[in-house]
């Protein structure tokens, strides 16, 4: 049996529909194997403030429906010193605990593994983000809420579309990678993705309107990825109405809306999967790694890797992208 007796656990970075499933699962997974489990306010802030409370099962009843975070996420810029990592870990031990779960994306696992290197205390982490951007997971937890929540706003749109024979360009969410466009552009029926993984995805805009045999049809959705190098919606619309003034380009800009509403199915069972596997971990003796699932099985990652692995989107659905656009 592992020396652990209380798990600290927090969730950091950005909210994402799950957050709190994956919570109760640690919770509940670490109460069933005689472990105490304490919830961390506001993350890495939380712990320098000392704002530790006690978990227990009635704590994470009637949570697992609800978007966002209940611990309550911040950034920590006092984290990134090292007076402040000693005055969380300083806390850690006022509160008894040995071991802490990590809920979030690369800067929170970043924080994790310098502050496991600086005290030893051992860390796990779960992929917390709607980007899905994060290596050694297939999916994260909130990135099925996120999608469908935009694809809500697309299949809502492309009526408005349709009424006014408009171009409709969106942005969603994504940062620096195009999960979520390229897979709401397939499923929302789009007619372009431009997205960061693919050099040439303007080009493919160009020709789908230039296209001389393409179908008649009087309206078109176009999504970006936030994080496109040819810039959001608001300049891709002042791009492509310079070169097609006769067409009605109307832009719209999806934003923190992802990022809200109630966890899907789907992401619900994966954050459950992965806190309860995260306490296992931890029981087992593992640190400084994350938990994901890759073909339905979980995996462990090293921190390390984790943090500097490179994920990217199938590039066969890019060409799906492009086929079912003509």
């Amino acid at each position: 049996m592992s020396e652990i007796k209380t798990i600290g656990v927090y969730t950091s970075g950005g909210d994402a529909p799950g957050m709190n499933a994956a919570v109760r699962a640690v919770v509940r997974t670490a109460i069933y194997h005689g472990l105490k489990v304490k919830g961390i306010r506001r993350g890495y802030e939380g712990m320098i403030h000392n704002e530790i409370i006690n978990l227990d099962r009635q704590s994470v009843a009637n949570i697992i429906q609800r978007g966002g975070t209940f611990l309550k996420t911040a950034r920590s810029e006092a984290f990134m010193t090292k007076s402040g990592r000693q005055q969380a870990y300083d806390n850690l031990k006022r509160n008894n605990i040995d071991a802490l779960v990590c809920i979030g994306g690369n800067g929170s696992y970043t924080g994790a593994n310098i502050f496991n290197q600086e005290f030893g205390v051992p860390c796990v982490g779960l992929p917390g983000t709607i980007d899905n951007d994060l290596f050694g997971t297939d999916y994260t937890i909130g990135y099925d809420t996120a999608i469908n929540t935009a694809l809500d706003s697309i299949d809502r749109i492309r009526d408005t579309a349709h009424s006014h024979e408009r171009v409709f360009i969106v942005e969603v969410m994504g940062r620096d990678s195009g999960f979520i466009a390229l897979d709401v552009a397939i499923a929302g029926g789009a007619e372009g993705a431009l997205i960061p993984e693919d050099i040439s995805d303007w080009d493919k805009v160009l020709n789908h309107f230039n296209r001389p045999g393409r179908r008649k049809k009087s309206f078109s959705i176009i999504v970006v990825a936030e994080g496109d190098e040819q810039g959001g919606a608001l300049v891709l619309e002042k791009k492509l109405t310079e070169l097609y003034p006769d067409l009605k380009i109307r832009s719209t800009i999806l934003g923190h809306v992802q990022r809200g509403g109630s966890p899907s199915a789907r992401d619900r069972i994966l954050a459950s999967r992965l806190g309860s596997e995260a306490v296992k971990a931890l029981i087992a003796g593992q640190t400084t790694i994350t938990v994901g699932i890759i073909s339905d099985e979980v995996v462990y990652t090293p921190f390390d890797l984790a943090i500097n692995g490179k994920k990217s989107v199938d590039p066969a659905l890019i060409e799906l992208a492009e086929i079912l656009a003509i």
